[in-house]
Parts: structure tokens; C-alpha cells; sequence
């Protein structure tokens, strides 16, 4: 069993940054991949990014790629999603998951655990 916990999210104005953290406790991140979601009100979850644990590679969602950065601190056993030139679009709860099949996978059922998710605002 995996706890994640998110952190990092709050209320900023556009253009603006934040650094969300999903720290993992009870087991190691390991083989995992490790991806971020976020759910608008009145919208569906979107996939955002993710990173395989073992080699590191990436994928981002076209409406992030320049501008969000996903890393992982294998010590810590934490994943961040650094976030720039934030724009009121990106305005909604931030979701880390963890899919322990291990692959690069967009698909949110295929994720296995859920964080508790953090709010991030982003004002005009």
C-alpha cells in the first residue's frame, strides 16, 4: 500500500509559479510511474504529466509542455511538478497517482493510488 501526499498547491496570479511535492509513504515510489491529474470544477480529470521511476523519462500533456516540469527525488521518495507562466486556465485540484504497472500511461484508471489532491488558483 502507497500513501500520497500532495503539497504546494495555493492561490496565485497569472503568470506566476508554483512547486507542487507528492511525497510517498508506506512503500517506495520503486518501479512505479508517478503522474499528476487535475479536475476543474465541472470538468473531467485530465492527465497532466508523468515520470517513470526507473528510467525517468516523461510525457506531458500538450497544454503544460514548456511550462510545467515534473523531477523526482529518489531520497525523498517525492515527485514535484514546478509550474511556470501559470495562466486562470490551469486553475483546479492537482491529483499525483502512482501506477505501479510501471509504464508511461495517460489513462487514469490505470492509476493505483490517489493523493487527496491540493488546490491550485490561479487569478487574472
Amino acid at each position: 500500500q502507497v500513501q500520497l501526499v500532495e503539497s504546494g498547491g495555493g492561490l496565485v496570479q497569472a503568470g506566476g509559479s508554483l512547486r507542487l511535492s507528492c511525497a510517498a509513504s508506506g512503500r517506495t515510489f520503486n518501479r512505479y510511474t508517478v503522474g499528476w491529474f487535475r479536475q476543474a470544477p465541472g470538468k473531467e480529470r485530465e492527465f497532466v504529466v508523468a515520470i517513470s521511476w526507473i528510467s525517468g523519462s516523461t510525457r506531458y500533456a500538450d497544454s503544460v509542455k514548456g511550462r510545467f516540469t515534473i523531477s523526482r527525488d529518489n531520497a525523498k521518495n517525492t515527485v514535484y511538478l514546478q509550474m511556470n507562466s501559470l495562466d486562470p486556465e490551469d486553475t483546479a485540484v492537482y491529483y499525483c497517482a502512482a501506477d505501479t504497472a510501471g509504464a508511461i500511461t495517460m489513462a487514469a484508471p490505470l492509476y493505483d493510488y490517489w493523493g487527496q489532491g491540493t488546490q491550485v488558483t490561479v487569478s487574472s
